[in-house]
């Protein structure tokens, strides 16, 4: 993988609208859901600045490597981002995924992101805020094929009352 920089912008880029950070969040919980840490590492800036939890790191060779173990260690993850406000260059979402372990224990975490952007559409720092929430198997929520994006007529957070 290369840390060069971006040549081609990443739609939608900024300012944004409503419409195009509902875009722009949907884009991004679509390649979450992939687990394919290289391929969601392509949206973020060469220099991409995170704080996941109490893991800080910089980079898309350290996003693939934290994104990497997160899904050894998360099994049949499922992810749902919901737009919570934006700016010009900023976007805040909250977002929930259910995940479990090998141990067979199921967890939904709930969370909150804020993300800026550069001109080019490319996220430059991400933010992120999460809490684990053991549940049953039988009281998850997000039932769709794994590994693929959530369908259009799944529902989303506040449908489902999260």
């Amino acid at each position: 993988m290369t840390d060069s920089a971006p040549t081609e912008p990443r739609p939608p880029v900024p300012p944004f609208t409503l419409e195009s950070a509902i875009v722009k969040v949907r884009k991004a919980e679509d390649a979450w859901n992939t687990r394919d840490p290289q391929r969601v590492s392509m949206a973020y800036s060469p220099d991409s600045r995170w704080r996941n939890r109490s893991e800080f790191f910089a980079g898309r060779e350290a996003i693939v490597q934290f994104l990497t173990r997160k899904w050894e260690r998360e099994h049949e993850y499922r992810l749902i981002k919901e737009l919570w406000a934006f700016g010009d260059d900023r976007i805040a979402v909250r977002f929930a995924y259910e995940y479990h372990l090998d141990t067979g224990e199921w967890f939904r975490a709930y969370g909150n992101e804020n993300w800026a952007f550069d001109d080019a559409g490319y996220m430059t720092h991400r933010h992120a805020s999460i809490n684990d929430v053991p549940i049953r198997e039988e009281d998850r929520k997000f039932h769709w094929d794994r590994g693929g994006p959530r369908p259009e007529d799944h529902p989303g957070l506040s449908d489902l009352g999260l």
